[in-house]
């Protein structure tokens, strides 16, 4: 099924891209991957080669009990374990061919006085509530305990295990003291309810603006316009933004000891912050830079913001967030869009990263290449429901889609040339075109703009069908143009022939490379392109490679994986299934 492609397309200002803040208390594994960093990554790169302003923000989110816990357990403060994570956490995107513009962390200075001005905003205007509530805290622990910690019944679908901020079953956003039976997630222990004060965002305040948000953008995915009108239809209640913690960023008023942002107030003011830091580190690459530049990304009208997220993070995103930027004295953007994914499953079953039943981003990164790992999940993406990840699946995407469908294609037409015309692309021409090859070309640039299409409404599985299909056709006028066999009786033709390919080598460039850009930037250097990949190398992707330029020799750009390697992943796991 194709894309319809009558529509011009919209050429935008600027786009500022988000990813959910990764959480500094443990590795990246694979459902991350699937739901908010994969997917938006692939965008920005195809931005890029459009050609457009593109920033892409992200940063790890380093606060709450979760960290506490875990660094009292290791014997080390808090912050020497989320600089110790995020290290890592950046060396694996990296090694993933993450393409941030800047990644920083929530415990960095600029976070803390991004946040607390924008508390200080809302504050000083009289837009909070404060309220003295019963919250539960927790005797065995001496501590009150975040939503997280507590577990209990749903009230709404009686799903047992939901947690004191959300409902996984139903999706539904929860107040712990809602719960039923309520308990100390971490040991099962008894709770006390007792009295503390805090400050509250009355997000009902902002339903109506809410609510024409979500009318002015009915494209939309399912998930978050189902997820966010159940929420419009019960009607926005208040939502804490501080919490009783010794780690976090300190509420900046008097006599308020011990009281810090709760997590999901000041985590997406991170972005923020993140772009900020960005804008001051322009300055040390150029010195017209501008501090203040970050203001062109978060308060032009003209800039786009794009979240992309897991769906446990719908809320937050499309609700909390909005309702804080809306708040604001200051005229921020608001989401033009939050693709958020459904999860992904492991070999059938739930990830657990209490149990290690997950695939880490380090440990795959010690065995096997970022590229077929990425190509994988992007062609199994949890896009509208979850999807499931299997070693098989990885396998067979690897050696029969990317090793022969794309790689040998390109090695076969490479070693050719290098046979048998030293290298250089073939003498061609568009006016001595037959019908095969006409049709070909046809072919691959309809896929072309499909492809392109598809990755404009965030489609990213039915963009790489495209490709697919492209470089099916790629292989299919390899085999009827016969090279090979023209070689030998009509050189000319095998010369144009060669050219045709040639060109559906760069076409299949484009459409690879924000998928696998590590291959991908080779195969553009071996092509002799001109311009940079990722700054607008779209039009030179469109553009025919003339007969005489040299080619670079190429070599296995998909190794082959053999089923042993596969084996050893698989009993890990089937391992860890029979504990």
């Amino acid at each position: 099924m194709t894309a319809p492609n009558d529509a011009p397309r919209r050429r935008h200002a600027r786009t500022l891209v988000t990813s959910a803040l990764p959480y500094a208390n443990g590795e990246i594994h694979l459902g991350h991957l699937a739901g908010a960093y994969l997917p938006a990554d692939i965008y920005v790169r195809y931005l890029r080669l459009r050609g457009e302003d593109v920033l892409y923000i992200c940063g790890s989110d380093e606060y709450g009990v979760p960290i506490t816990l875990t660094a009292e357990r290791e014997g080390i403060t808090p912050k020497e374990l989320v600089d110790r994570n995020h290290a890592s956490i950046k060396k694996s995107f990296a090694g993933f061919g993450m393409s941030f513009d800047n990644f920083s962390q929530t415990s960095r200075e600029i976070h803390t006085e991004t946040s607390q001005t924008f508390f200080k905003d809302l504050h000083d205007r009289d837009l909070f509530r404060q309220k003295t509530t019963e919250q539960f805290f927790s005797p065995s622990q001496d501590r009150f305990l975040a939503d997280r910690y507590i577990e209990g019944t749903c009230p709404k679908c009686r799903s047992e295990n939901a947690r004191g901020d959300q409902c996984e079953s139903c999706g539904s956003s929860l107040d712990p003291t809602e719960l039923i039976d309520p308990v100390n997630a971490q040991d099962g222990s008894p709770l006390e309810l007792r009295e503390t004060t805090h400050w509250f965002l009355p997000l009902g305040d902002w339903q109506k603006q809410l609510e024409a948000m979500f009318d002015a953008h009915p494209e939309w995915k399912d998930n978050v316009q189902q997820y966010c009108r159940g929420w419009f239809k019960d009607g926005l209640e208040d939502r804490a933004v501080t919490r009783d913690l010794g780690w976090g960023v300190p509420v900046p008023l008097p006599d308020h000891e011990g009281k810090v942002f709760y997590v999901w107030f000041e985590a997406p003011i991170g972005y923020i912050s993140s772009t900020r830091e960005w804008a001051a580190a322009q300055i040390g690459q150029d010195d017209q830079g501008d501090p203040d530049s970050w203001r062109t990304w978060w308060q032009s009208p003209d800039t786009r913001l794009i979240h992309f997220i897991g769906k446990d993070n719908v809320f937050f995103h499309a609700v909390m967030f909005p309702a804080m930027l809306m708040a604001h004295s200051e005229d921020y953007v608001l989401p033009e869009n939050v693709p958020a994914n459904e999860f992904l499953n492991l070999e059938g079953q739930k990830l657990s990263t209490s149990r290690g039943f997950a695939v880490w981003l380090p440990d795959y990164l010690e065995k096997f290449k970022a590229d077929p790992l990425r190509y994988t999940l992007a062609r199994n993406l949890p896009e509208t429901r979850d999807m499931n990840f299997t070693w098989e699946g990885f396998l067979a995407r690897n050696n029969n889609e990317l090793g022969n469908n794309f790689g040998n294609l390109i090695n076969r037409v490479f070693t050719f040339i290098h046979k048998y015309f030293e290298g250089t692309v073939p003498a061609w021409s568009e006016a001595d075109s037959t019908d095969l090859d006409r049709a070909a070309l046809a072919e691959v640039e309809k896929e072309l703009e499909n492809w392109a299409a598809h990755l404009e409404r965030f489609e990213v599985k039915a963009a790489m069908e495209a490709a697919f299909r492209a470089g099916q056709a790629g292989n299919r006028y390899f085999d009827e143009s016969a090279p090979f066999k023209s070689r030998k009786t009509d050189l000319e033709r095998c010369a144009q022939s060669l050219g045709v390919i040639i060109q559906i080598l760069r076409m299949l460039a484009v459409m690879l490379a924000p998928v696998t850009p590590f291959a991908m930037e080779k195969l553009w250097s071996w092509l002799g392109m001109e311009s940079d990949l990722w700054r607008g190398g779209w039009d030179e992707g469109r553009r025919p490679i003339p007969g005489g330029r040299p080619l670079g020799k190429p070599e296995i750009l998909f190794p082959r994986l053999e089923e042993e390697q596969i084996r050893e992943e698989i009993d890990r796991l089937q391992a860890l299934l029979g504990d």
